[in-house]
């Protein structure tokens, strides 16, 4: 092809600067290797990079070819770890756009762990990974690893307000009432968490997902005889918690696993529930640094 037809490279006409250009949707089979074993992992990628105001187009089939080249190859040679990939795939998206000053690559994933109900019966549970690495021209290079999970929160709120009631309803009671969960309404929830993945350091996105379920009032599951149904209610029910608990839970959990991280690693954590007797849903969310939630 000659400069003629080179379009992309032409002076272009209205000149701002355009943070993101490139693909997105691009689907490609991930092998990952772990400590604990290998996964194939269908994956989809978004894949960028920044254009400058004085150029026209990006060259966006670059994009496609650093992903088949890097991404392919996994199924030979699998990856330590999804971030680490989009690190990859950012630095060779700059030797490739000669002209762009920052790339960009989004990964997520489906992915699947075997949980146990109450009672013992062992399921496969979907969650969903993501992760994203950002490179900029100087060589700085960020990774990011994350979850999304979705289990069930319980009001605290309406618990109080329904204790009352019984008590009024049935003082004979009273006392006992205090001593156990009442009913209350129910949100399925789903909450996210993304951080920073320093240099030198891991996270395992199996650790992620613990920490996210276990800040909620109760896992949910793919499938729940009657029995086990009965056991993940009470314990939901005896676990109740606002979608800021929620969030506060998983920063206060991260902090200690992660202790040695440097204080200007990266954290987002968002906790939405979708509200049963309200049409609207409840959100918390915080986008920190370790030392900010240090301080």
């Amino acid at each position: 092809m000659n400069d003629s037809t080179d379009v992309q490279s032409r002076l272009a006409e209205k000149r701002f600067k355009l943070t993101r250009v490139g693909v997105t949707g691009v689907k490609k089979p991930i092998v990952v290797k772990r400590p604990w074993g290998e996964r194939t992992l269908n994956a989809e990628l978004d894949v960028y990079v920044d254009l400058p105001s004085d150029q026209k187009g990006s060259h966006m089939s670059r994009n496609v070819e650093v992903t088949g080249e890097l991404v392919d190859k996994t199924v030979r040679e699998p990856v330590e770890g999804l971030e680490n990939l989009a690190a990859k795939m950012c630095e060779r998206l700059l030797e490739r756009h000669e002209y762009a000053s920052y790339s960009e690559v989004d990964i997520t994933s489906d992915y699947f762990l075997e949980r146990e109900s109450p009672n013992g019966k062992k399921c496969l549970e979907n969650y969903q990974i993501r992760a994203k690495g950002e490179g900029y021209r100087d060589g700085t290079i960020n990774k990011y690893i994350g979850v999304r999970v979705i289990g069930w929160t319980t009001c605290p709120c309406a618990m109080e307000g329904v204790r009352e009631k019984f008590k009024e309803k049935y003082p004979d009671i009273s006392d006992e009432l205090d001593e156990m969960p009442v009913i209350t309404h129910n949100q399925r929830n789903k909450t996210t968490l993304m951080m920073e993945v320093p240099t030198e350091k891991e996270v395992e996105v199996n650790d992620l997902i613990d920490i996210v379920e276990n800040s909620l009032s109760s896992s949910t599951h793919e499938i729940l005889k009657r029995e086990d149904e009965a056991e993940v209610v009470i314990q939901a029910h005896e676990n109740p918690k606002f979608v800021e608990d929620v969030v506060r839970d998983i920063l206060h959990d991260i902090l200690e696993r992660y202790d040695d991280f440097p204080d200007d690693t990266h954290v987002e954590v968002k906790s939405e529930s979708e509200e049963s007797i309200h049409k609207h849903n409840a959100v918390a969310e915080r986008v920190t640094t370790f030392g900010k939630l240090r301080e």
